[in-house]
Parts: C-alpha cells; structure tokens; sequence
C-alpha cells in the first residue's frame, strides 16, 4: 500500500479494480467526490457511483448532479430514505427536528443517509471515498485502505493524503462540473438546513450542523 502514496488518482483507483471486485464509490458531488467522479467516469472504470438523496439537499446539488451526468454521458446509483421512517420522523418531531438536539439530529442523519448508506453497500467488497485527511480531526487518523467493521466493507480512500490546494489544481485541470456554492464560502456541503457558509479562517466543516459543538460528523465515516 506505501506505493500508491507515490501514484495518481487514476493509478490508485487502477490498483483497487485490477485487485478487487464489486466495487462502489459514494458521491455527494462535493469537490473531493468530482476529482473521483472525473477520474472513474473519463477511464470507464468498473465501478458503481452512486449517491444519497435525503431529500434535503440544496437545489445547487441537484444542478450539479444533472451537469456530471451530462458531461460523462454515465449513469449513477440513487438511494432514497425509506418512506414510513421519514413519514414517522416528521409526524413525532417534525420537519426540523434536527436542531433540537445531538440525538435528534443524529437520529434524522441515520433515516436519511446512514441507513440507506448500509443498503448501498450491502453486496460491495470495496467502498471508495473522497475523504482527505485535512478536512477534520476525526478523518486525521485515516488510512487509505481500511477495514469498516460497521459497514462490513473495505474501505479505499484515495484522497485521503491530499491538499486542498491539489484538488483545486486537479478539478481546474480537468474542468470538473462543480458545485456553484463553492464559491460562495460552502467547503463541505451537505443538507441544506445544516449546512451554512464558512468565513476566512473558520475551519472547512465550521458550516455543518452549525448549531452543534460536535466532532461535525453524520455516522458514514464513524470514529473508530
């Protein structure tokens, strides 16, 4: 594993399909996901992308997703919550439980993303991520290959030693669709009642769940 350390995105992401099988890549099209994204959908690489729609997503989300699909011509997974738990979620706390409490707030992450995150990774041996290392204190001590005893699932995440300053340079090389919010002060960007924008100085997922004094995380990429 020390030599990809030494190699392009593409070569790593070449390593894990010429070693492995049934492989998926979750994309939230953020920047990191559109480095992956590009580089799996320009090479035809055999691997599923797909995505979780929590149903709370910004609209900038949504125009990106139709751009990506437009410019790669490649189809992607979507994983919807289900239904009655979201229907039973809002009759018992309402729309915006969220913002009650941790609890609540981590009750409304597992219905519309953890839970459809399990149902997506549910016959994958290999989960490829855009985590980078820098983007938390909880994402610090990440490998780029690991195991995911929650998930059951090796994990690959080829970013994981990056700058920000690489990625900018990849995606800007390689005209990558991106998100619009971007450029108005949105690093992270998740839903949109939870995400808000960064100023200069703050840290990258100062903006997520906002309210809250906590590590800034939903559950997909728990602390071991």
């Amino acid at each position: 594993m020390e030599d990809l350390f030494n190699k392009t995105l593409e070569e790593r992401l070449n390593w894990v399909v010429e070693n492995h099988s049934n492989i998926v890549f979750s994309s939230s099209f953020g920047q990191e996901d559109q480095a992956i994204t590009h580089a799996i959908f320009s090479k035809d690489l055999p691997v599923e992308v797909f995505t979780l729609d929590t149903g709370r997503h910004f609209q900038e989300t949504y125009e990106v997703m139709d751009k990506t699909k437009a410019r790669y011509k490649k189809e992607f997974t979507t994983y919807f919550p289900e239904t009655a738990q979201v229907e039973s979620l809002v009759k018992a706390k309402g729309f915006n439980s969220f913002f009650n409490s941790v609890e609540d707030r981590k009750e409304c992450c597992f219905i519309r993303k953890i839970a459809p995150l399990k149902r997506a990774l549910k016959d994958a041996d290999v989960w490829i991520t855009g985590l980078r290392a820098d983007q938390s204190e909880n994402r610090n001590d990440m490998k780029m290959w690991e195991w995911d005893e929650g998930n059951q699932v090796h994990k690959f995440n080829p970013l994981i030693d990056w700058s920000f300053e690489q990625m900018e340079d990849y995606l800007k090389e390689n005209k990558v669709p991106q998100n619009s919010l971007h450029k108005k002060g949105f690093v992270s960007i998740g839903c949109g009642p939870c995400t808000r924008a960064i100023v200069e100085g703050e840290h990258p997922r100062a903006g997520r769940w906002y309210w809250e004094e906590s590590q800034k995380e939903c559950g997909l990429h728990a602390v071991k």
